[in-house]
Formats: structure tokens, C-alpha cells, sequence
């Protein structure tokens, strides 16, 4: 089998087989990207946080957490190529597994990332016509998309106990900008630890508890409402803000039906 040099999102240059037989996947929602362009055999590891498809999830060998792999076990399966992420894997972990193994890394911060990111995972893998039906399915969901005609501000948590937000300088602020709205926390790079009463103070008139990482639920709506009487909270599924691969099909829609129970 022949092999050939390219480059990942990083601008590293790997060798990877002309096409991979046994790929490990550590990125949830690339994992489902490899499911969706049809790589059932090929696939061989992926993580304990790689719920979809649900089949790989209750199947496929598990190789630990996006961010505490099980070096062993990848080692056991012997891949030759691994898809990771800047991001979401650990990089002295990345670094380790590079020394044996092909890891190619994305990058992914806007919309245009991720596809790019689904163009380029179709090539190393084979599948490139795949890719591109996934890429312009999105690309039409996403043009379609009716923005909401106010600049709404907007702030969006990903965690508590700190309070962490959805800063600039990542996928989730670019989804928000792409519904029309201002992220209250634009100021701040990725992801920043903050307070309600900090909160407060940027005055948003929409926050947004994301179910992932942290499992918001409508206890912390009404925490959250007594430091902020007059904002509208609401709980929303973080796999359509955060996961940037073939998720995307669905995620234009359901941003257009939460422009509309706003409105």
C-alpha cells in the first residue's frame, strides 16, 4: 500500500496510507463525520464520549476520554490513522501517540472550519464525494437560515461551578454570530470563567445553557433569574452549537426554530 505526505489543520505534515484500514477516532463529533461518510470497518477505537451513531457507541472498542485517553489501548489497535482535535484532546497525550501513529489534528473556530474540516477528512479517508454531499447539504441549510433581524445580546455557558462561557475565538461564538445575535462575552477569548454578577453587568437579554459538557437543567434557570430578573433563560442542546462535523445537517433548523420561539 502506497503512502502519501499531508498536512492537517495544523499545518503538520504526516504520512497516512493511500487509504486507511484502521482509523481511531478521539473527537465525538468527527467520529459521527466517519459514521455519516460510511466507514463502519474501517473505524476500529473511538471514545466514551462518542455517543453517535449509538451503535458505534455500544460497539466500537472505547479508548478512554477526549481529554484522558487510554494510550494502551489505542497502542492495542495498532491504527493507521488517528483523528484528533486542537481543541477537544490533551497535547502531550497527541504528542505521544504522534511518536508512533499518523494523528491528524482540526482546528476548528468558525462554520468555514468545519467545512473544510469535513472536505479534507473526506480526502484522507476515501470519501471525498461523500464529504462533499455532507458539506453542501449544510452549506444549503445554513443559506436558507432567516437571521433574526435584532442584534440580540446573547451570553451562552458551558459550565458552572465556575461559570464558563462561549467566548470569541470559537465554533460556538461563530454559531451564534451566524444567528444574528451579539455574544455578550465577544470581549473574551474562548472559553472564560465568570460570575452572575458579572453576568449582570453585560446585561444580556438571552443566556443559553448548553447540555454539554456541563448538564444544565431548569434548576439553574432559577438561579440564574434571580440575579437576572428580566433575561430570558433557556436550555438548548449543545450538540447542535458545538459539534462541527456532519451534526451540521440538523443544526440550521433547529437554530430557525430557536430564532422563532424567541421572536
Amino acid at each position: 500500500m502506497g503512502f502519501r505526505l499531508i498536512r492537517d489543520m495544523m499545518g503538520r505534515e504526516l504520512h497516512i496510507p493511500e487509504i486507511p484500514q484502521r482509523i481511531v477516532s478521539i473527537v465525538p463529533s468527527q467520529t459521527e463525520l466517519l459514521f455519516d461518510l460510511g466507514l463502519e470497518k474501517e473505524v476500529v477505537g473511538i471514545t466514551k464520549f462518542c455517543v453517535h451513531p449509538n451503535e458505534w457507541h455500544k460497539h466500537k472498542t472505547r479508548i478512554g476520554g477526549t481529554k484522558k485517553l487510554h494510550i494502551d489501548k489505542i497502542i492495542a489497535l495498532q491504527p493507521d490513522l488517528i483523528i484528533a482535535n486542537k481543541e477537544e484532546n490533551t497535547q502531550a497525550e497527541i504528542e505521544q501517540l504522534a511518536e508512533q501513529f499518523p494523528v491528524w489534528i482540526s482546528d476548528i473556530k468558525t462554520i468555514d472550519d468545519a467545512l473544510r474540516m469535513i472536505e479534507e477528512i473526506g480526502m484522507l479517508v476515501g470519501k471525498e464525494k461523500n464529504a462533499v454531499s455532507i458539506k453542501n447539504e449544510i452549506e444549503k441549510g445554513f443559506s436558507g437560515l432567516i437571521k433574526e433581524t435584532k442584534a440580540l445580546r446573547v451570553a451562552y455557558f458551558i459550565w458552572r461551578k465556575p461559570w464558563m462561557s462561549a467566548g470569541a475565538d470559537t465554533f460556538i461564538h461563530d454559531m451564534i454570530k451566524c444567528i444574528g445575535w451579539q455574544n455578550v462575552y465577544a470581549s473574551h477569548l474562548r472559553y472564560p470563567e465568570t460570575s452572575l454578577q458579572e453576568l449582570s453587568s453585560l446585561n444580556p437579554e438571552i443566556i443559553l445553557l448548553s447540555s454539554e459538557p456541563y448538564p444544565f437543567s431548569e434548576k439553574h434557570i432559577a438561579e440564574i433569574q434571580s440575579e437576572l430578573p428580566e433575561a430570558k433563560i433557556l436550555l438548548v442542546d449543545g450538540e447542535m452549537f458545538s459539534w462541527y462535523g456532519s451534526r451540521m445537517k440538523l443544526a440550521a433548523e433547529y437554530l430557525q426554530e430557536l430564532i422563532k420561539s424567541i421572536s
